[in-house]
C-alpha cells in the first residue's frame, strides 16, 4: 500500500476518534483563536514530535520546524524570512513569554555541518541553509579542541533576554529525555530538575 494511503487512514481515524473526543477544545480554538503558551523552534526531523515530547495539545505550542532548528540572523530587508516571521508573529501578535529552541541527538543537519560540501543543483538550498550552523560548529571546535567530533556536535549555548525567556533544550531520541541548558552552571540538566 502506498504511504499516502496510510496517511489517509490515519486522517480518518483522527476525525472519527481523536477529533470527536476533543471536539469542544477544537471548537473553542476556532471561536477564540489561538493563545499558545510558547514558541517551539525544532528540527524538521520526523523522529522529533514537539507535541508528543511535551505532552501538549492543540493550541498549546506555536511551532516552527526547519532543518537543524536554525534561527537565521536578523536581516531587515524585504526578502522572505520564514523563521524570523514566525518568531515576530509569536512574540508581537501572540505574545508568547517563552521561546524553546530544541535540538536533538543524532541530528543529520548538525552532522553535515562538520563535513565539507560542494553545492549541486539538487542541494543548493540545503547547503546554503547548513551555513547557518557554521558559527556554532566553529565555536564548538574552538571550545572543545581536544574532544571528539561527536562531543563537539553536542556543544550548545543559551542566551536569556529580559521578559521574553529563551530556553535551550536537547532531546535524546534513544532515551526520550529532554535536557535544558542551565545558564548559571553552564551545563545541560534533565528537564524538570529546577528548570
Amino acid at each position: 500500500m502506498p504511504k499516502i494511503k496510510e496517511f489517509e487512514k490515519g486522517h480518518q481515524y483522527f476525525r472519527s476518534v481523536k477529533f470527536k473526543k476533543n471536539e469542544e477544545r477544537f471548537k473553542k480554538l476556532v471561536e477564540e483563536g489561538q493563545s499558545p503558551k510558547a514558541l517551539f523552534i525544532g528540527c524538521s526531523d520526523s523522529r522529533v514530535m514537539p507535541n508528543m515530547i511535551t505532552n501538549t495539545g492543540p493550541g498549546d505550542l506555536f511551532i516552527v520546524r526547519n532543518i537543524g532548528n536554525f534561527v537565521p540572523p536578523f536581516s531587515p530587508d524585504e526578502d522572505f524570512h520564514a523563521t524570523a516571521a514566525a518568531i515576530e508573529y509569536a512574540v508581537t501578535h501572540l505574545e508568547v513569554s517563552d521561546i524553546i529552541v530544541c535540538g536533538h541527538s543524532d541530528c543529520g543537519a548538525i552532522k553535515e555541518c562538520f563535513k565539507p560540501h560542494e553545492p549541486t543543483e539538487e542541494s543548493i538550498h540545503t547547503i546554503k541553509w547548513l551555513q547557518l550552523g557554521i558559527p556554532a560548529r566553529d565555536m564548538a571546535r574552538h571550545s572543545l579542541p581536544d574532544k571528539s567530533i561527536e562531543e563537539q556536535r553536542d556543544f550548545a549555548e543559551r542566551v536569556d533576554e529580559e521578559k521574553l525567556f529563551l530556553h535551550g533544550w536537547h532531546y535524546n531520541l534513544a532515551s526520550a529525555e529532554i535536557l535544558y541548558f542551565d545558564e548559571t552552571e553552564l551545563d545541560f540538566k534533565p528537564l524538570g530538575e529546577k528548570s
